[in-house]
């Protein structure tokens, strides 16, 4: 017995070791500057939309004011993609759609990001658990609810340990701009698809505009530390397009920059790898984030998780804040629907990344939020 207890012993400070070792070494990390201000915009005019029991992830408003979630994976929602019918949660475009266990029919596996293009089309993404299922691309025609687009990634695009994350679609319909955050194999990179001829290609990979920096995510005092030991460090994964789909912008949750790239670039087979990352550009600084949008006037529209924040990086390429409130839980999806209504997700990711069913449940009931900055944008976005 003696010799069992000091094997367990030995054993257990091996582990412990082990796990200051890790710590040190994956768990740390830089806090990044507080880059708001005082907003512009007043608590008191920023409306409640809906009020949910489980986490939301992305938004998508129509030009008819449709409102279109998805629940945020990491909440183990019973349904993924979901309509807003009289502020209830319905499932979108059916109940059936919501089950992954039969192939007979397509299904939702893994959806977080979803997006209306000019054409009234939602297009939703599903990552498939990681690239463990099939990533693939939806769209459905908002007149019929039909599916009418389909496209699985191959796996040279979209592999095991994948995680196709957020997205946006041209103006034209035509081409999809998606960012690969991959915060497991930590090889992030910008996935395009040719809507027309049904052809993906992997671009930027692990270059430095897209990989995370060693800054430390810290949210309503809890440091997003996965066990306590290995650092969330996250590529990229906030990426919008300029309203005439000129430029893509991205960058890192992890970072402090803001790059972009013009879409003609992205969009052009015969660049080099090297050649193609060259034309990325620093455009300006940017909190630790998560969502991203654009407006007519053309700010970058930015969620700011560690400051319960929506900012906006001008023209001028300096921040201002738009809205900061203590009801912004890790702000998260950004859309802006009609009458100049930007829409709000809050995930409150602190509560659920990690954290046990009665902890998520415990923090509940999680919101839409939508206010009025005074700006423009086409709805879908």
């Amino acid at each position: 017995m003696q010799r069992v207890a000091r094997a367990l012993m030995i054993a257990g400070a091996l582990v412990l070791g082990l796990a200051v070792v890790v710590r040190m070494m994956f768990g740390g990390g830089r806090r990044l500057d507080d880059r708001s201000t005082a907003p512009t915009i007043a608590d008191a005019a920023i409306e409640v939309v809906a009020t949910l029991d489980y986490p939301p992830g992305n938004i998508a408003v129509s030009h008819d004011g449709r409102v279109f979630l998805t629940l945020h994976p990491d909440g183990a929602p019973p349904v993924k993609v979901v309509e807003l019918v009289d502020g209830r949660p319905e499932p979108y475009p059916n109940a059936a759609f919501q089950r992954d266990d039969d192939s007979s029919i397509p299904s939702f596996q893994t959806t977080l990001s979803l997006r209306i293009d000019r054409q009234n089309r939602l297009w939703v993404l599903d990552h498939a658990n990681f690239g463990q299922g099939q990533p693939r691309i939806l769209a459905f025609d908002l007149a019929t609810n039909e599916l009418v687009h389909q496209y699985d990634f191959p796996s040279d695009v979209a592999g095991l340990l994948s995680m196709l994350n957020d997205f946006q679609v041209s103006p034209a319909g035509d081409r999809i701009y998606i960012a690969e955050a991959s915060p497991i194999a930590r090889t992030p990179a910008i996935v395009t698809y040719n809507v027309n001829t049904r052809e993906s290609r992997r671009l930027l990979d692990s270059h430095p505009s897209v990989l995370p920096e060693d800054y430390l995510l810290r949210v309503e005092g809890r440091d997003m530390v996965i066990l306590g030991v290995y650092a969330l460090r996250i590529g990229v994964d906030s990426i919008a397009l300029d309203r005439r789909g000129d430029w893509l912008y991205y960058g890192p949750v992890n970072g402090d920059r803001m790059y972009r790239i013009a879409t003609r670039d992205l969009d052009d087979a015969t660049l080099t790898v090297e050649a193609l990352g060259d034309r990325v550009e620093d455009f300006g600084p940017k909190p630790l984030s998560d969502g991203l949008t654009t407006d007519d006037a053309g700010n970058v529209i930015i969620t700011a998780p560690e400051h319960d924040a929506v900012m906006a990086l001008g023209p001028d390429r300096a921040l201002t804040t738009w809205a900061k409130t203590p009801r912004f839980r890790w702000p998260d999806g950004l859309g802006f629907g009609p009458d100049g209504w930007l829409y709000v997700t809050c995930s409150a990711l602190q509560h659920v990344v990690f954290r046990s069913n009665a902890h998520m449940r415990g923090h509940a009931p999680y919101h839409v939020f939508r206010f009025q900055p005074g700006t423009s944008a086409v709805p879908g976005h």
